[in-house]
């Protein structure tokens, strides 16, 4: 008989909802939170309806756990994974609040105690090696949402919810993206930044750029690459 992969749960005395300890099973791969949503594509696998919104637009759409193809259009409801997040309760792992299941998501946006242990967290390697390890990598791979302090958000993620939630929004706030690059400043509000956004971060800065080397390193590869096309 095959193990069972759902949640550990245990009876709350005066709820009716139950308890869970492992929220693995209820976490999205692709942004790291709970489900919003949870949608199955045709390889079993189960993510975010918004998060695969951004593969509707790619031709050969790949399942980001197995890489098997699947149709963004033919995704289907995981009911059962929805009733269970409204069914549950949990504990935040930053302030050790409960609350439901279904409010985690929401509230890990907002938790200091929660982004103090993320910044906390430092680079280990999974192995033994000659190289030194790094003191400081700054994660360049996800954001937080400048206006209302969502986090874990991918580029493609940061400009789908600014243009869905934000667009109206005209404040001056500081580019994410800019601020985590060695050349940004982390003081440098934008005065329109989703016009920014939507021009100037229009692909990931880690398929052109090499963060490895200086300015005049990047600028003797950039030329060198060039005139590989002539």
């Amino acid at each position: 008989m095959m193990a069972s992969t759902r949640p550990r749960s245990r009876s709350l005395l005066g709820s009716s909802k139950k308890w869970v300890d492992c929220l693995d099973t209820l976490t999205c791969a692709i942004c790291l939170e709970i489900f919003e949503k949870p949608m199955v594509i045709s390889c079993g696998h189960m993510f975010c309806n918004s998060c695969l919104n951004a593969y509707e637009s790619m031709p050969d759409a790949q399942c980001p756990l197995c890489r098997s193809n699947f149709s963004p259009g033919r995704r289907k409801k995981a009911c059962d994974v929805e009733k269970e997040i409204s069914g549950s309760k949990s504990m935040c792992s930053g302030c050790s609040k409960k609350m439901s299941v279904s409010k985690l998501r929401s509230h890990h946006s907002s938790c200091s105690k929660l982004a103090k242990v993320a910044r906390s967290l430092k680079f280990s390697p999974v192995a033994r090696t000659s190289q030194p390890v790094p003191s400081d990598v700054p994660n360049r791979a996800t954001f937080k949402c400048p206006f209302c302090g969502l986090m874990n958000l991918d580029l493609q993620g940061l400009t789908k919810h600014c243009n869905d939630k934000h667009s109206k929004n005209y404040s001056q706030v500081v580019c994410p993206i800019c601020a985590a690059m060695p050349w940004g400043d982390p003081s440098l509000k934008s005065s329109n930044f989703i016009q920014h956004l939507n021009s100037r971060h229009r692909f990931e800065y880690d398929t052109y750029v090499d963060f490895s080397i200086d300015d005049e390193e990047a600028l003797k590869a950039a030329i060198a690459a060039s005139l590989k096309d002539l």
